[in-house]
């Protein structure tokens, strides 16, 4: 994915909050600003839910084996 350049401006006590908080989860402010935005617009929740449908589809037949095709709501 290609990357863009943004600038923009905050106040000192943001940016040095935003490198510390960056520093205490190992990753550059350019990443934590990124993920940031990714949870506000909801792509972090909308990846793991496309990767957890996924999941579920490829291994139905194991659970529906392991535990039934009965579940709540279902029959």
């Amino acid at each position: 994915m290609a990357k863009t350049q943004l600038n923009v401006r905050v106040d000192e006590g943001t940016a040095r909050a935003a490198r510390e908080r960056a520093l205490a989860r190992g990753m550059s402010v350019n990443r934590y600003i990124e993920e940031l935005v990714k949870q506000d617009t909801g792509e972090v929740g909308h990846t793991f839910v496309e990767a957890a449908s996924d999941f579920m589809k490829q291994y139905e037949s194991v659970f529906a084996e392991e535990f039934g095709t009965e579940r709540e709501g279902r029959r």
